[in-house]
């Protein structure tokens, strides 16, 4: 079964780390690309506190980019991302972590988490149910592809989810018509995350 492509977005989001040490995230850039690849939105999110650590070596985030006067308050991207997702299926890696860090929850039937597909899992010989395969991984061992070398993008992140989604979206959308749920569960912390 094809996919409709117009009711796909793929998300990536990009955090900074607030409190003692810099260790809990806080939303810092979010990027939504359509099932075409084409960037449908793309916005730094000023702090709602203070920032402890930029993690620039990784994410190229700087001080700079959230002070901006383009980025948006994170009201107001949680209130347009809610109304984006509407009706919408989420591709991405691991999305538990983005719905967390923007605070929104999404029905778990409308995702399509490549960290979770099973036969990514078992191509890749990870049985481990705890062990999440981390994007670059799964885009080089299954399209010979790099990403996120050097830093972090959320727009390469968020095609190359729908990149790994697309080269086994017929076979996924199947399995979901079928009843037969293709993903293991994401981490149980973060059951908030899914209606």
């Amino acid at each position: 079964m094809a996919p409709n492509a117009e009711r796909f977005l793929s998300v990536s989001c990009i955090n900074v780390g607030v409190g003692p040490g810099g260790t809990t995230n806080l939303l810092a850039r979010i990027a939504i690309v359509d099932y075409r690849g084409a960037t449908v939105f793309d916005k730094y999110v000023a702090p709602t506190t203070t920032v402890t650590d930029y993690r620039t070596t990784t994410t190229g985030i700087t001080q700079a980019h959230l002070n901006s006067p383009d980025a948006w308050t994170f009201p107001m991207i949680q209130t347009y991302v809610s109304n984006f997702f509407r009706n919408k299926i989420l591709v991405g890696h691991s999305l538990w972590n983005d719905l967390a860090v923007l605070g929104l929850p999404h029905p778990a039937v409308d995702t399509r988490d490549v960290a979770l597909y099973q036969p990514f899992r078992n191509t890749l010989q990870h049985s481990n149910p705890h062990q999440i395969i981390g994007l670059q991984t799964l885009a080089w061992q299954l399209m010979a592809r790099r990403c996120q070398e050097g830093q972090i993008h959320p727009v390469e992140n968020a095609r190359a989810a729908l990149d790994l989604y697309r080269s086994v979206a017929d076979r996924w959308e199947d399995s979901v018509a079928r009843g037969n749920w293709p993903c293991a569960l994401p981490p149980s912390t973060f059951s908030r995350c899914y209606l």
